[in-house]
């Protein structure tokens, strides 16, 4: 199939098993191929060296957040300064990151959003995805939510038009202002102009990608945009 430019692992387990990854990495690398995997932020920097030899470009990490007592509480078995190591690696490397926050999580507050925010811009994943947290059914935030009463209403997760909503409403913090959070986090970390010149500069540099961001941006400004109609 010499259309596919590129392999994807869709695994969130992939890199837990470090002999594994690297013995992957070294039969992709004989292959020539170019790859990318979802990855915890805490593979150590001698298995990412053996993963960028064997083709592999870019990480999707889950961080979810930048408080230490947040992630314990959502049990993510990561601390954030591993976290920032890891990334500091993969920059080295040339390994590019799409990190997954996550705003709303119990425990959440103005100050832990303003330091998940700050974190992201300080580590600078190259693009990043901001969600609300979703108390799925038969999930245990599911059953802390009905237990503590966090749920502001809402029966369903998600708009008629697809957008998230903010189900989780916390007595000091409002499923409103977390969904407004969204939108701030986005904003202040895409509209800096070291990120605005790195975007730019890749576009000019491949013209794939710059039809790709153009595509991306056209997206992101809509999305914007159903987010203003749904709150």
């Amino acid at each position: 199939m010499p259309e596919v430019k590129e392999i994807f692992f869709d695994d969130d387990t992939l890199t837990d098993n470090l002999p594994r990854i690297e013995e992957l990495s070294v039969e992709l690398g004989k292959l020539g191929v170019t790859w990318s995997c979802n990855a915890k932020a805490n593979v150590p920097r001698k298995t990412l060296e053996i993963m960028k030899a064997g083709g592999c470009r870019l990480l999707l990490v889950g961080y979810e957040s930048g408080n230490q007592k947040i992630l314990h509480n959502i049990k993510k078995g990561l601390r954030v300064d591993v976290a920032r190591q890891f990334t500091k690696d993969c920059h080295d490397l040339g390994i590019v990151i799409h990190g997954t926050f996550i705003l709303g999580l119990p425990g959440e507050t103005l100050e832990t959003i303003e330091e998940t925010i700050r974190y992201a811009i300080e580590i600078n994943p190259h693009t990043i995805q901001v969600s609300l947290a979703a108390p799925y059914p038969g999930t245990f935030l599911y059953n802390q939510a009905v237990e503590n009463g966090w749920f502001d209403g809402t029966d369903h997760l998600l708009t008629d038009g697809g957008t998230q909503i903010a189900q989780l409403s916390y007595p000091h913090l409002s499923s409103q202002v977390i969904f407004d959070k969204v939108e701030e986090f986005y904003k202040r970390f895409y509209f800096r102009p070291r990120k605005i010149g790195a975007i730019v500069g890749e576009m000019v540099r491949d013209f794939d990608m710059m039809k790709r961001r153009l595509r991306e941006g056209v997206e992101f400004f809509n999305f914007l945009r159903t987010r203003k109609e749904a709150a």
